[in-house]
């Protein structure tokens, strides 16, 4: 993930982790402290979507941990693993539900935020253009042209389906 593309100049605000704003609703980060969450909340975040598959992280980092630490901080949380690999249907479904049905704006996480941006795109597809999907990436820092066939897929199968 690039450098914080946020920006902090009334320093009476909460210290955010580093996220890139992909859209108004939508900030993909590495994986944040269960001690950020309540910043996140008071920076007018809603929900918080975990990316990051359990068998990444230490015990006390782990989904269940973040939903709790999520919750007490009055955030709605959800938990998509979004593996190193292929991106199955069930995982991109379960991702357009979370950010459908679960208010935003959405703050996902994932090691280092790439996937968070991938899953992004993905569900993305079909409901922004694919140009927009990738200017959108680019302007965080991650130029992936090899995504642009998949968003146009995705979008496509959207068209059709």
């Amino acid at each position: 993930m690039p450098a914080d593309t946020t920006t902090n100049p009334d320093k009476s605000a909460p210290s955010l982790p580093p996220m890139a704003r992909l859209t108004a609703n939508y900030a993909a980060a590495p994986q944040p402290s269960a001690d950020d969450l309540a910043n996140l909340a008071a920076a007018g975040f809603r929900t918080v979507i975990c990316n990051r598959p359990d068998e990444e992280v230490p015990p006390g980092e782990r989904a269940a941990d973040m939903a709790a630490a999520a919750r007490a901080a009055g955030l709605h949380f959800a938990t998509v693993f979004v593996p190193h690999g292929p991106i199955t249907d069930d995982i991109l479904a379960a991702q357009v539900d979370a950010l459908t049905t679960l208010p935003g704006p959405h703050f996902a996480y994932c090691a280092a935020g790439v996937r968070a941006s991938v899953i992004w795109a993905f569900a993305s597809a079909g409901r922004m253009p694919t140009d927009e999907i990738m200017a959108t990436l680019a302007q965080a820092g991650l130029r992936m042209p090899g995504l642009r066939n998949q968003i146009a897929a995705l979008a496509a199968r959207d068209e059709t389906g």
